[in-house]
């Protein structure tokens, strides 16, 4: 140890330690006198589990407002609390490939501790606008629908729109296990206990699992730390993104993340605004989108999930994430319940990339398909009664002809994964062109 570090770890330890008493617990909210510390920083106080540590979210009357990140069961008025005079952090590192984390990235699986990764800061900024490398390459994701009709380029950042039970988690495995990326990084935000286990071994798999990181925060658990879940995540893989490595990030579900944000800001005193949201909550969400995204070192690959109010895509948090993303999946109610799976309604989704990632060959069997569906849903009803007249339309024509052969490439069971490379040649070939 150099002498300027023992020096410092001297002073430090033989500074006066400075406390602060709970004055109230109300709520959410712990109000803390006596005690300083800046907005963001992390306090630990006792209770009858043990040392809890709390996030101040606010300041109020010289006091602190702060939020714990975990359960107050003990906590009495007059309790001492100390700064702690550092704000969150996470551990990084190759090690946590495989590793499944809570919210706060700590392992939940068993596994060894995380000694020998990097502990570093949860806060980062997002890569300043001109260092960023356009995007200019697809990433392949397993489904056939979304790598054909709506491609995703490396570093794009893509929002799944549905509402509840249409098979958001489903796709996302998909996309974890059929990926071209060489990293995974997945946040189960608000998920349900009894799904967390089934996901991971089910629908992940130990393949999938074992080039991922998983981070989860179930519903059950204070809002601060399903807040902190979505960061904890990102710091990951913008780790692994600053070596040089394409990462692909699937948060599940950015709604629970505005949901725990609108707790937090409600307990803190704000004001609510758009159906109940506070205005942090529109503020917070492009912090945590545009830390996605290309760097000049590697790319992260971010898709989240969107659960909508009553499958209606002008919910607040859907319209505001839609403004800030590069494109949008949206998984139809209707497509479901008939057995479609995966459910996606290309024709309400789009990629604002695909013009960059794609060749003129796959953009004219893109634009030839999307023509077909179109054709098809317009004339829907006619064709169904016996109303619509063979020759009619030559459009009408050929999507009725290929109606059956178009379902069968963009059904996929939840299984079966199809490269990027042979999705278009099946595309093509369908269409009769070249791809």
């Amino acid at each position: 140890m150099s002498t300027a570090t023992l020096t410092e770890s001297v002073l430090r330890a033989a500074a006066p330690r400075v406390y602060g008493r709970v004055a109230r617990v109300v709520g959410l909210n712990l109000e803390i006198e006596g005690l300083t510390a800046p907005i963001g920083s992390v306090v630990a106080l006792p209770t009858a589990q043990g040392l809890v540590t709390a996030e101040v979210v606010a300041l109020r009357d010289g006091g602190l407002i702060c939020m714990p990140l975990g359960e107050l069961v003990g906590v009495e008025a007059g309790a001492l609390v100390t700064a702690t005079g550092r704000g969150p952090t996470v551990r990084v590192g190759d090690s946590l490939l495989g590793r499944v984390l809570d919210g706060l990235g700590r392992p939940i699986d068993n596994g060894p501790g995380l000694a020998a990764c990097e502990l570093v800061s949860l806060s980062s900024v997002a890569p300043h606008p001109l260092t960023r490398s356009p995007i200019r390459e697809q990433l392949g994701l397993g489904v056939r629908a979304v790598d054909t009709l709506i491609p995703v380029g490396r570093g794009q950042r893509v929002g799944i729109f549905s509402g509840s039970g249409v098979g958001k988690s489903s796709i996302l495995s998909m996309f974890a296990r059929g990926t071209a990326a060489p990293v995974t990084v997945l946040a189960l935000i608000g998920e349900r206990g009894r799904e967390v286990r089934e996901f991971i071994d089910n629908d992940l798999g130990p393949d999938g699992l074992a080039r991922s990181v998983v981070v989860v925060s179930t519903s059950d658990q204070p809002a601060l730390v399903r807040l902190r879940a979505a960061f904890t995540a990102t710091r990951i893989a913008e780790y692994f993104r600053d070596q040089g490595q394409d990462v692909l990030l699937l948060m599940d579900s950015l709604t629970r993340f505005s949901m725990a944000q609108r707790e937090v800001g409600l307990s803190a005193g704000e004001p609510p605004a758009t159906r109940g949201y506070p205005p942090s909550v529109f503020s917070l969400l492009p912090k945590l989108l545009e830390r996605a995204g290309t760097s000049d070192r590697g790319s992260i690959t971010a898709l989240y999930t969107v659960l909508i109010e009553g499958d209606d895509l002008m919910d607040p948090i859907g319209d505001a994430a839609r403004s800030i993303l590069d494109g949008h999946i949206v998984l139809s109610r209707r497509l479901a319940t008939a057995g479609h799976f995966p459910s996606i309604d290309v024709l309400e989704s789009i990629s604002r990339l695909t013009g960059a990632i794609t060749t003129d060959d796959q953009r004219a069997s893109i634009t030839a398909c999307r023509q077909m569906l179109a054709a098809y849903r317009d004339t829907k009803d006619l064709i169904e009664i016996g109303a619509y007249v063979p020759g009619t339309n030559p459009l009408v024509d050929h999507a009725i002809l290929l109606k059956e052969p178009m379902d069968g490439f963009l059904r996929q069971d939840m299984h079966e994964l199809t490269p990027a490379s042979d999705a278009w040649t099946w595309l093509a070939q369908l269409l009769g062109g070249s791809g």
